[in-house]
């Protein structure tokens, strides 16, 4: 079995609930887990979900952002691992220490299972050496690091695709063996090399793409972008709408609703991402670059207000010769959310 795949599986089990084994380190995922009178002596959480249950004191020093291995006063069932990864029980399920920190030995194989948790949609958090050795799916960071190599991305099919923006358009899906998000590209216009096409990164938004959620400024942006690119392509030139499979900024759905509910407590964007345990941002901008190259673009101008997807893209290489603005005006429900992308993770909005 190729490395790739036995991360495959491993997130395939997470989903469904069952054990994993990183690099001998024997986790159940406290969310997704179940079974009958199971117990845990320890859990394994974020470090930003500590932050959040006032365990910061017991993340290790040396390495503040690691996870934290947490020892109970009494076993961990299930409906208390529960409690403490799901922030909607904050206040309904009291804490229970005291609580102890233990030291992890293979802190690499931790935080393995904290992105493999991120990339299965659950919260991270895990009861440690809960079901027996032979019972979970065996997986390594190397393992993980080959499921992510964006050279296994390739083109699956092409069509033309008219769309209401422009009916010059093609779309394209790519595919890696072992992940089932397929992305797409939206080509509006002619590729050639005689033009630097402009260039849109649009990571999935279900709420805002397809219902039209006031909460974020997805969708807008997604139809100012292709309006954008058919001026492109009605003067000669061409536009690439990569359309990344990344929900909630590579959290999943279900996390992404997760935060919009503690948004509706108070707290904005990036404060909910850490009540839940997650990180701000966790999209992999390396795939863009790889279908960029697939698509045979060299250099791009780039249609974004974040500078991190500037160097981002040009750490994988690609050559980004003009960030293009693309702000749009605020409504009543995403100020604060856009205000927070300015003041707290750094995009270029007035």
């Amino acid at each position: 079995m190729s490395s790739a795949r036995r991360a495959a599986l491993a997130i395939d089990a997470l989903r469904h609930g069952w054990g994993i084994s990183v690099s001998g380190l024997n986790l159940l995922p406290a969310e997704t887990g179940f079974g009958p009178g199971i117990t845990a002596p320890r859990m394994l959480i974020s470090c930003a979900r500590a932050a959040t249950l006032k365990l910061a004191n017991q993340r290790d020093a040396a390495a503040p952002e690691a996870p934290v291995l947490l020892r109970g006063a009494d076993p961990f069932d299930l409906a208390a691992a529960r409690a403490l990864a799901d922030p909607a029980l904050d206040l309904t399920w009291p804490l229970k220490g005291p609580f102890l920190a233990e030291g992890i030995a293979d802190q690499q194989a931790a935080r393995a299972a904290m992105e493999l948790a991120r990339i299965a949609g659950i919260l991270p958090a895990f009861l440690v050496d809960s079901v027996p050795t032979g019972e979970l799916q065996p997986v390594s960071p190397d393992d993980l690091a080959a499921y992510q190599d964006t050279a296994r991305l390739g083109i699956a099919a092409r069509a033309w695709l008219p769309v209401s923006a422009s009916e010059a358009g093609e779309i394209i899906a790519f595919r890696s063996a072992d992940d089932l998000r397929e992305h797409v590209a939206l080509v509006i216009g002619r590729q050639s090399s005689d033009h630097i096409p402009l260039v849109r990164l649009h990571s999935e938004c279900l709420t805002g793409d397809v219902f039209g959620s006031l909460k974020c400024d997805c969708g807008p942006q997604l139809d100012a972008a292709l309006a954008a690119m058919a001026e492109e392509a009605a003067k000669g030139g061409y536009g690439v709408l990569l359309y990344l499979r990344q929900e909630g900024r590579g959290i999943g759905l279900i996390n992404k609703l997760r935060a919009y509910q503690l948004q509706d407590q108070g707290f904005d964007t990036v404060d909910a991402n850490t009540r839940l345990g997650l990180p701000n941002e966790a999209r992999d901008f390396a795939v863009a670059a790889r279908m960029l190259t697939l698509l045979g673009a060299g250099p791009i101008r780039l249609m974004t207000n974040n500078p991190t997807k500037v160097d981002a893209l040009a750490a994988a290489g690609v050559t980004v010769t003009e960030r293009v603005q693309h702000q749009l005006p605020a409504n009543p429900h995403n100020a604060r959310y856009l205000d927070t992308k300015r003041d707290r993770s750094g995009h270029l909005l007035a």
